[in-house]
């Protein structure tokens, strides 16, 4: 794979490193104790340790420098085994203050190959999200992703990418923005305003399925968020009720494709016991989604770049790929038995058809919580990564494969968790409705820690039938996913951690075939002294196209890591 342009490494970087500034960010606290045994911390892998529950003043920032060997052999006939090494910098930092938090883990790896199979490489990986209090009523928070996607989800990509260039691609994705909160007597007025930037690379393809056309992958986006509300609690009246306003864009590169949302609703709270209330909102939406066509050649044909996206013609008019304007509503209830569990779910009418939506999350100690989460909405590929940013836990966990480093699809907070898979499953060029459920299981208990995320998510593109791409207009891509881990200090100096993964593709393309994906790994960390820490994994991963045969890998890992 090429390397990665420096300015989008830099970009990555820059923010992460604002983030943890402790003026600007408010904390995801993760325990990162895997040094210092003077100090007597339990030695360990920095990634996957649990958050800790306590919030005290603190500033923990954790450099440290890695090689590893790595081995992997083809189990499905060919008795192909490569290897290669691979050198990595990467930084774990922590900062709580009284008005700042902020958490980034972030790890740079270049990858040395032997022989044409496997070449050198560099990947940029990271997570990084804060929040800092400004004055009495304003706050400002960022967050930053760095990873690798799949371009095309028609082709079988391992998922844990071991040291495989084709079919994927570098993502980088940032947002910031300030929040306004202020209590007048018994009304509360917000409001907030996000920016965010995503860009991806154009990686290498591969080799599409027979019969199967390419199409161009996402290129950059920026994206805008802004919202107003007005509310007040069920109390001096007999109802809450609440009145909103919110408007949504982002503006992609690739043929000047725009989402532009805006929205006028109110919301009404009707308690009907204690703990059980009826909720409904009406209101007024415009959606639009728009793009111009491709410049073409003498016999009509789409002109491309290089790296395979079109060019977009600056003269051509604005091609409309949807639109729906008009009434919008929902009603449904709202039931909270106790401070630690809630349920709300409701049904209307959106986006022109019918719409569901709703959240569980129930914490029976401070050791467990469960999450679910049933969404809609409508964005392009940037505008959902930034608001998966958006949604991570104040407290996370940064899952990592300890064979490849890269970042797993999921990252764990105290009662849920925050997955990337449903947008990073392919780099489509076109805006999209998704529709789907998440739902999340976390738990700390006799010393063990865990967390197992399961989904589903269905993908309806929105292209111009008149436009360049008149064949995603209308298709529908489908996801499964399930990912999970385990983990547990074995004594103070060592520790054991395994991950597992799972995913069913539907690309949705005619005579594109299904595609699963399944793979576990396993580690083992001890400290051999002070910041010195010896590490051993084993991992096996398979991908099959429905129709066609299976590719499955077995891998293996040596490595040493010092913390600073």
């Amino acid at each position: 794979m090429p390397s990665q342009t420096p300015p989008l490494m830099k970009l990555f970087l820059a923010s992460a490193a604002l983030i943890a500034l402790p003026t600007v960010a408010q904390a995801q606290l993760l325990d990162t104790d895997w040094s210092d045994m003077d100090a007597g911390a339990p030695a360990g892998h920095a990634d996957n340790a649990p958050a800790k529950k306590e919030r005290t003043r603190r500033a923990d920032v954790r450099p440290y420098i890695e090689a590893n060997q790595v081995f992997i052999a083809d189990l499905d006939g060919s008795d192909d085994v490569l290897t290669y090494s691979t050198l990595a910098v990467g930084v774990d930092a922590v900062v709580s203050e009284r008005n700042a938090e902020a958490q980034v883990n972030v790890r740079y790896e270049r990858l040395i190959g032997y022989g044409s199979r496997v070449r050198d490489q560099d990947n940029l990986s990271g997570l990084a999200r804060g929040n800092a209090r400004l004055g009495r009523n304003v706050s400002i928070e960022a967050g930053a992703y760095a990873g690798r996607s799949k371009i095309d989800n028609r082709i079988a990509t391992p998922g844990t990418n071991l040291g495989r260039a084709d079919n994927v691609s570098h993502v980088y994705s940032v947002y910031t923005g300030p929040t306004f909160t202020a209590q007048l007597d018994d009304v509360t007025v917000g409001s907030s305003l996000r920016a965010g930037y995503t860009k991806a690379d154009n990686g290498t393809r591969g080799t599409l399925p027979a019969g199967q056309a390419a199409v161009p992958s996402f290129d950059d986006s920026v994206s805008y968020s802004a919202l107003a509300t007005v509310a007040m609690q069920p109390g001096r009246l007999p109802v809450g009720w609440a009145v909103s306003a919110g408007w949504n864009r982002e503006d992609a590169s690739q043929l000047d494709q725009r989402v532009d949302e805006k929205y006028l609703r109110a919301d009404v709270t009707v308690p009907v016991s204690p703990t059980l209330a009826l909720v409904g909102g009406v209101g007024y939406e415009n959606v639009e989604i728009s793009e111009r066509d491709a410049l073409r050649d003498g016999a009509g044909n789409p002109i491309l770049t290089p790296g395979g996206r079109y060019v977009t013609d600056p003269a051509s008019p604005r091609l409309n790929a949807y639109d729906s304007d008009g009434l919008i509503w929902d009603a449904g209830v709202l039931w909270r038995p106790s401070r630690r569990t809630s349920l709300e779910a409701r049904y209307g009418h959106r986006y022109g058809s019918d719409t569901y939506i709703g959240s569980f999350n129930y914490a029976p100690s401070e050791r467990m919580g469960i999450n679910v989460s049933v969404y809609d909405t409508i964005s392009g590929f940037g505008g959902a990564l930034n608001r998966s940013l958006a949604g991570l836990p104040t407290q996370f966990t940064a899952i990592r494969n300890p064979l490849s480093g890269d970042l797993g699809n999921c990252a764990f907070g105290a009662t849920g968790s925050t997955c990337f898979g449903d947008t990073l499953g392919s780099l489509r060029p076109s805006a999209f409705r998704s529709r789907g459920i998440a739902a999340s299981m976390v738990t700390s208990s006799g010393g063990w820690d865990s967390g197992i995320a399961a989904g589903y998510n269905r993908r309806k593109l929105l292209t111009s039938a008149l436009g360049a791409l008149p064949g995603l207009d209308g298709l529908v891509d489908q996801n499964y996913y399930v990912a999970g881990y385990l983990g547990r200090d074995l004594d103070r100096r060592s520790r054991f951690e395994t991950n597992v993964y799972g995913n069913l593709l539907d690309p949705g393309f005619a005579l594109a075939a299904d595609v699963y994906s399944l793979g576990a790994n396993a580690a083992y960390y001890r400290q051999i002294w002070r910041g010195l820490t010896a590490g051993a994994a084993l991992g096996i991963d398979s991908v099959k196209p429905e129709d066609a045969d299976g590719d499955v890998t077995a891998s293996a890992l040596l490595g040493l890591r010092y913390s600073f």
